[in-house]
């Protein structure tokens, strides 16, 4: 019966989930390839652009708790489709830039509109998988970000290429053409999704039942407040954790196109095919990693290795003065980041009630993704004084080291996510 309902919780759900983080995730990336040309016609430094880039993080971090306590409300099929519609329309209007000001304005509206919708699909999750099937399947949801990556890549390099036509610039046509998928899937959500498994006509009636009855099984009774989970120290520890792999992973992949072309001086359609193959790695690695931390129901040495890999990597590409090196150390960085999400994720959701997971996943994701804010900004400020990635890189890499030794001092309420009998 487990396998069975799995099976069709995760056909039914994870693909559609997939498909809407890949559209999140893109047009919260595209700005990265924007800079090939945005920066050059509107005259911004380094240290603006990575701001701007960075400035987004404030707006999530700002909306975070609000809009996770909304959906709670509301419900996930009605606020995850109003947040795609919202973030659709500002990302696309992100063609009317001009200057600093109105680009860190729709960046800081941006992030906002994006807040509730990842802490939002984990908190949905949770409500439907059993705990030992939710590493897995939070790993398959999440490989939509580095294969974003892989899609967004060429397809945004290929869109910058339309410079001039119609008297738009080519960055310009990359946000209006892939702004305009988020709306649309907004519409779909309403009519796609299901809040709860009591409402899921697609389930029979034993395996609701049998869903039903495992969930109040494996419900934890104790620190079931709403804002209980903000008294956790391992909900602040793992928010320093998250910190730090969102101060690599944005860091990294929102300079990755003008650390490629620095280095290269290719195209940017070129750019972009270069640029998607640390995420074809990391999105088989993050799948892998997950499953093998259901199967043995560890987590914290699962988080732990990947983060010391990426560090490593990361250390190595800072002092790589060509590109072949570059994109190989790279990719195992961005492996050992996107490892580490399904079994991260696993653990604050085998710890928290139902009523407590919504508070306690917004902010461990609002704190954790400063890093996002952090990473970009330190990358792009030291750029413009020294010239150089390097020193940029260094940091960020110290940061995920950071990130792997606190992730070993977590005592979840069980290390093993076992089943109950």
């Amino acid at each position: 019966m487990e396998a069975g309902v799995v099976r069709k919780l995760t056909w039914r759900l994870v693909p559609f989930l997939f498909l809407l983080y890949i559209v999140a995730y893109l047009d919260r990336i595209n700005v990265g390839f924007a800079a090939l040309q945005m920066q050059q016609q509107l005259a911004f430094s380094d240290a603006v652009f990575g701001l701007g880039l960075g400035i987004f993080f404030a707006g999530y971090f700002c909306f975070q708790l609000p809009s996770n306590l909304a959906l709670q409300r509301v419900g996930a099929r009605r606020w995850i489709a109003l947040l795609m519609m919202v973030w659709g329309a500002i990302s696309a209007a992100m063609i009317f830039v001009s200057g600093p000001r109105r680009f860190y304005t729709l960046r800081f509206l941006l992030g906002a509109a994006e807040a509730g919708f990842f802490p939002g699909v984990i908190f949905y999750l949770k409500s439907w998988f059993p705990v030992r099937a939710r590493a897995r399947t939070v790993a398959r949801f999440m490989t939509a970000a580095p294969l974003s990556g892989v899609i967004g890549g060429p397809i945004s390099g290929a869109l910058l290429g339309l410079h001039l036509k119609g008297g738009l610039a080519g960055w310009q046509w990359m946000f209006l053409i892939e702004g305009i998928p988020a709306v649309l899937l907004g519409f779909v959500a309403l009519a796609y999704l299901v809040d709860r498994p009591e409402e899921a006509g697609w389930l029979s009636s034993k395996e609701r039942e049998w869903l039903l009855v495992r969930r109040e099984r494996e419900e934890v009774v104790v620190e079931s407040g709403t804002f209980s989970a903000l008294k956790m120290p391992r909900i602040w520890m793992l928010a320093l954790v998250y910190f730090g792999l969102n101060t690599v992973s944005y860091g990294v992949s929102l300079w990755l196109p003008k650390l490629i072309k620095s280095l290269s001086g290719i195209s940017n359609f070129r750019v972009g095919l270069l640029s998607a193959i640390p995420y074809v790695a990391a999105a088989v690695a993050m799948v892998a990693v997950g499953l093998h931390s259901d199967r043995s129901g560890e987590r914290r040495w699962h988080t732990a290795v990947p983060a010391f890999a990426g560090a490593l990597a990361l250390a190595g590409a800072a002092y790589s003065t060509s590109v072949g090196p570059s994109i190989l150390l790279i990719s195992v960085a961005v492996l050992g980041v996107f490892s580490m999400m399904g079994p991260f994720w696993a653990m604050p959701t085998s710890f928290l009630s139902v009523s407590a997971a919504a508070a306690g996943i917004a902010v461990i994701n609002s704190v954790g993704n400063l890093g996002g804010f952090v990473g970009p900004y330190v990358i792009g400020l030291v750029r413009t004084s020294t010239g150089q990635f390097k020193g940029g890189l260094l940091l960020v890499s110290a940061a995920l080291a950071v990130s792997g030794m606190v992730v070993l001092g977590v005592r979840p309420r069980t290390d093993r996510c076992k089943a109950p009998n």
